[in-house]
């Protein structure tokens, strides 16, 4: 029974690690749901989730609530430690007993120990070579994760991998069509503008046009801006013009 209760919450976590397509989709509730769901799920004291910043530097984003050494621990992962590794070598890092290593981690692994901590360990989070963080467990069990459940800290931390760059791509999408329509709604004011002030003046759309990008330009101002304001009727069209009436620059 409890095996089974087991892995119904573990196929309950893979689907909450697949929904990020939401619009309200909070990261920092989503990491912090891998984070739980691992010390439910594999039995460790305690797990560190640090991403990548666009420099390719490991951030704290997650830690268990109220561990302060375990902040303090992982504040030490961009020089340092399993997480530290693992995301540069983009490989899985195995049982390492922090009472000797020292000399591997001169100021983690004396900290971790103090802590209580016996045995850490790290998984990539990553898409085939795209590798955006590291998951950390941390055991006062000498043996650490047994091979089941470092696989499945793997398959979790995949899993998270997948969604948080779903999101990403799906954040960019948004990003760039908004852009697209911004760019498409600019554009149809200008023409706008340009058809009113070649009415207005009795010049050819290609002069209104010259005419209208000159002033923006020597104004200082937006193109689409001076155009939105010819187009609701707030711009003086005759201070728009050149001294000599000349709709050319």
């Amino acid at each position: 029974m409890v095996q089974l209760r087991r892995e119904q919450r573990l196929a309950e976590t893979f689907v909450e690690l697949a929904d990020t397509m939401a619009e309200e989709f909070d990261l920092p509730g989503y990491l912090q749901l891998l984070a739980d769901r691992c010390v439910e799920l594999l039995d460790v004291t305690a797990v560190g989730l640090l991403l990548a910043d666009p420099d390719g530097d490991l951030r704290t984003v997650c830690s268990p609530r109220g561990s302060t050494w375990l902040v303090d621990l992982l504040a030490l992962e961009d020089e340092e430690g399993p997480c530290h590794d693992c995301y540069h070598s983009g490989s899985p890092i195995e049982a390492v007993g922090l009472g000797a290593a020292a000399e591997r981690w001169p100021r983690y692994a004396p900290m971790g120990a103090a802590a209580g901590v016996g045995v850490t360990s790290a998984v990539p989070l990553r898409l085939r070579t795209d590798v955006i963080g590291a998951l950390a467990f941390f055991l006062t069990d000498p043996e650490g994760l047994p091979p089941g459940d470092a696989a499945i800290g793997q398959a979790l931390a995949d899993a998270a991998a997948i969604g948080i760059l779903q999101q990403r791509a799906l954040e960019r999408g948004r990003v760039l069509t908004g852009q697209l329509q911004t760019a498409l709604t600019s554009r149809v004011i200008v023409e706008q503008a340009k058809g009113i002030l070649s009415e207005r003046w009795g010049t050819t759309v290609d002069d209104a046009f010259a005419t209208l990008r000159r002033y923006a330009r020597s104004h200082n101002e937006r193109l689409a801006d001076v155009a939105r304001s010819v187009v609701a009727r707030s711009a003086d069209t005759d201070g728009l013009r050149p001294a000599d009436g000349d709709p050319r620059p």
